[in-house]
C-alpha cells in the first residue's frame, strides 16, 4: 500500500492508472477510521475487483468547518489509519497537508463549488458554509484521483445526495455508490466523533437512534398520516428527556427531493442534528 501526500504525485498516479483501463474506487473520508469506513472500503473492493485500485483520502478539510466547530480538535491518527487501510486492502491512501488542498503564496485559493438546492436546508441550515467545503473538496479529489466509482456512507444522507447532485449537474464521470450505515450493537451510527462521547454521554447517544424508533413506532398505528409538526414535538420532548442532549435540528422530508414535508407517511426521509454536551451527532433513516 502506498501513501501519498503531494497532489501532483497524486494525479500522475491516477491518470497512469486511466491510460492503463484500470478501474478506480474511493472512499474520501476524514479519517480516524472506524468500521463504518473500512465498510465502504469494501463496497469499493467489490464494485472495482480485484484487478482495479481502491484509494482512501484521509483530509480533515477546514472549508467544511465553521468559525466555531470543531476543527482544530477533530480527531486525527494517520498511522492508525494507514494500518487499518493496508489490512482492509487498500491500494493507496492520499493524505495531503492544507498547503497542498489550498495553496495560499502570491495567489491564495479563492475558487468555490456551490449546489444551490439540496443544501439549503437541514445540515446546510445549521452550517452554513459546510456544503460549499464539501463540493469544493470532493470536486478537487475527484480531479486528483479520477475515480470511476466513489462510495459514500448513508449517515450522512444530505452530503450523499448534494454530491450526486453536482455530480449529475456538472457531467462528473463518476458513479456515486451510497452504502447503509454501520451501527453499534445499541444502534449509535459509527462516527468519529463518538471518541468524544465519556461516561454517560455515550448511553444518552442512543436517544437519536431511539428517536428514529418512536418515530416508526408512530406509523404503525392505523390511520392518517401523521402532522409532522406534532410529531416534531413529540420526539422534542423525548430527546430532551436524556440530561445531556439537545435537538439542534429534526426534519421530515421527501427522500429524493429533501423537500420538508408536513405530513409523515411511510417512505418518509427522518433526519436529525443532536447535541450531548459538546458533542453533536447526526443520524436519518426512511420511515
Amino acid at each position: 500500500m502506498r501513501i501519498v501526500k503531494r497532489v501532483e504525485s497524486m494525479q500522475r498516479l491516477a491518470l497512469a492508472w486511466k491510460r492503463s483501463g484500470v478501474r478506480v474506487g474511493f472512499v474520501p473520508t476524514m479519517g480516524y477510521l472506524h468500521a463504518g469506513h473500512l465498510s465502504l472500503v469494501r463496497r469499493a473492493r467489490r464494485l472495482v475487483g480485484t484487478n482495479g485500485k481502491v484509494v482512501v483520502s484521509i483530509y480533515v478539510n477546514p472549508t467544511q468547518f465553521g468559525p466555531r466547530e470543531d476543527f482544530s480538535a477533530y480527531p486525527r491518527d494517520l498511522t492508525g489509519d494507514a494500518r487499518a487501510c493496508r489490512r482492509a486492502g487498500v491500494d493507496l491512501v492520499f493524505a495531503p497537508p492544507d498547503a497542498e488542498m489550498y495553496p495560499k503564496g502570491t495567489s491564495p485559493f479563492s475558487t468555490f463549488v456551490t449546489e444551490e438546492s439540496l443544501s439549503q436546508g437541514m445540515e446546510g441550515a445549521a452550517r452554513p458554509t459546510h456544503f460549499r467545503g464539501v463540493t469544493t473538496v470532493v470536486t478537487k479529489l475527484f480531479h486528483l484521483v479520477l475515480p470511476d466509482v466513489a462510495v459514500f456512507g448513508a449517515k450522512d444522507y444530505q452530503q450523499a445526495a448534494v454530491v450526486g447532485k453536482m455530480v449529475r449537474d456538472l457531467n462528473f464521470p463518476v458513479r456515486v455508490v451510497v452504502a447503509k450505515t454501520c451501527r453499534e450493537t445499541d444502534g449509535l451510527a459509527m462516527s468519529s466523533r463518538n471518541k468524544y462521547l465519556t461516561g454517560d454521554l455515550r448511553r444518552q447517544a442512543t436517544i437519536l437512534w431511539r428517536s428514529i424508533g418512536e418515530a416508526r413506532r408512530a406509523l404503525r398505528k392505523p390511520g392518517r398520516a401523521i402532522s409532522a409538526l406534532r410529531l416534531k414535538t413529540r420526539l422534542k420532548a423525548f430527546i430532551e428527556k436524556q440530561p445531556a442532549a439537545r435537538l439542534d435540528y429534526l426534519e421530515f422530508f421527501d427522500p429524493d427531493l429533501l423537500v420538508p414535508v408536513s405530513k409523515v407517511e411511510p417512505g418518509t426521509q427522518m433526519a436529525l442534528a443532536v447535541f450531548l454536551g459538546k458533542t453533536r451527532l447526526i443520524d436519518n433513516a426512511r420511515l
